[in-house]
């Protein structure tokens, strides 16, 4: 047996001893169930193909057709498919306007009476579940809860007799202290435009009150109002300030993501903004070796946001509202989520699960306990700003994210183009 057939075998033979029985056969020759996801990476397959293959096995009946697509890639397959209506029946989606447009379109399963059921009951926690939720009806499974930390190396502070800051002009002085000694402050690499998303809508939910920027995003607010408070720019000037001031790396716009943390990772910078699914990449870097805290972007003093917020989301699975499977799909989707299969998500994929209970000591590392009790304890989220925006005007936000470092834009500039883009999207609807 090969050492694939090896590992399989073992995760189903886990899966038995856990006891994690699905329904009895559906009374049909074979079902198909299409799914698809964006967790492409390694980890995350070893988990998918063992779940997949574990259910089949117990429900011999059921054929489950599964395909991944990378987090960028599968932005456009899911509107393709869309558009020519080849939905399938499990889909992936970020929160906030992303999926929302599917629920307000009618393109999503109605999930709310379902999950209402006794067999989901305290499964997972208002804070998942809401953010996919439209009018009151639920048309998402939360699967996964994320939140975004300034990660630092505690070496690299102690050397300079640095702290944590406490508020957002703290951080500046931190920064500037770094620079001046000739350390990169912070790691980034710019290449794929939703990292500059990250920094900024943690920015605008800061500068901007939460029930404008909301009403802005969904695209409720009046025509004459809309993206029109100053918060929007003071935010991208900060933005900017931080480029202009050197606390990035030098060529950021041309650097992946993965490259800026592989060198984060290794010790060439003193912080990288990084999410919390990414901490079970520190053990074994160069990183855990020399130790390492984290904090979030701390409060701006005066700013008109909340300053409470932590930048992140739940991601999760959605039905097509044409699903001729919906009874087998959703109960694929409970065995998925349950309370066993859950816990051994966590432990596979490092990421961190929205089942309540399974991110425990057993299954993950003490920092991503405490940053995902720091994620419950903070009174709300910033949603990712490319999901939660309409997709258009978060187009203009995505494209001028390098442009504002390299001195190509303004602020004033790009929110006179979301405005405009904005305006002509809710006039269209």
């Amino acid at each position: 047996m090969t050492n694939k057939g090896v590992f399989r075998m073992t995760r189903l033979l886990a899966a038995t001893a856990l006891g994690l029985i699905a329904s009895s056969a559906f009374a049909q020759d074979q079902t198909t169930i299409s799914f698809l996801h964006k967790y492409p990476e390694p980890e995350s397959m070893a988990f998918f193909e063992a779940a997949v293959e574990a259910y089949e096995e117990q429900n011999p009946d059921i054929d489950i057709v599964m395909e991944a697509v990378a987090d960028d890639p599968y932005k456009d397959k899911i509107r393709v498919l869309m558009a020519s209506d080849q939905v399938p029946d499990i889909y992936f989606s970020w929160s906030g306007e992303f999926g929302r447009k599917f629920a307000r379109e009618g393109r999503t399963y109605d999930l709310t009476d379902a999950l209402a059921g006794a067999e989901w009951e305290g499964r997972f926690s208002e804070a998942a579940l809401d953010p996919l939720s439209f009018e009151g009806r639920q048309f998402g499974v939360p699967t996964n809860v994320n939140a975004k930390y300034m990660v630092y190396s505690t070496e690299i502070f102690d050397e300079y007799g640095l702290e944590e800051p406490a508020t957002f002009a703290e951080f500046l002085t931190l920064l500037q202290t770094l620079a001046e000694e000739g350390v990169t402050p912070i790691a980034y690499g710019n290449q794929a435009p939703w990292a500059a998303t990250h920094y900024i809508g943690d920015l605008f939910a800061k500068y901007v009150p939460n029930d404008v920027r909301i009403a802005d995003y969904q695209l409720l607010a009046d025509p004459d109002d809309l993206y029109t408070h100053p918060g929007y720019v003071e935010a991208l000037q900060v933005y900017l300030d931080l480029g202009d001031a050197g606390f990035f790396n030098r060529g950021a716009n041309a650097l992946p993501h993965a490259a800026a943390r592989g060198s984060f990772l290794s010790g060439r910078a003193a912080m990288m903004y990084l999410e919390l699914v990414e901490f079970y990449m520190i053990p074994g870097s160069d990183l855990e070796e020399s130790g390492w805290g984290f904090f979030a972007i701390p409060p701006v003093d005066g700013a008109e946001g909340s300053q409470t917020l932590l930048t992140g989301a739940p991601e999760g699975f959605l039905l097509s509202a044409d699903t001729e499977v919906a009874e087998e799909a959703l109960d694929f989707l409970n065995f998925l989520t349950s309370p066993e299969m859950a816990a051994e998500y966590v432990r596979t994929t490092g990421m961190t699960s929205a089942v309540i209970g399974s991110v425990t000591s057993e299954t993950a590392s003490e920092e991503v306990i405490a940053g995902l009790q720091r994620l419950e304890e903070a009174d709300g989220m910033a949603l990712w700003l490319d999901t939660d925006m309409d997709t258009q005007s978060a187009n203009v936000i995505l494209a001028a994210g390098q442009g504002l470092l390299s001195g190509d834009d303004t602020p004033e500039a790009v929110m006179e183009r979301v405005r405009t883009t904005a305006l002509d999207v809710q006039g269209g609807r």
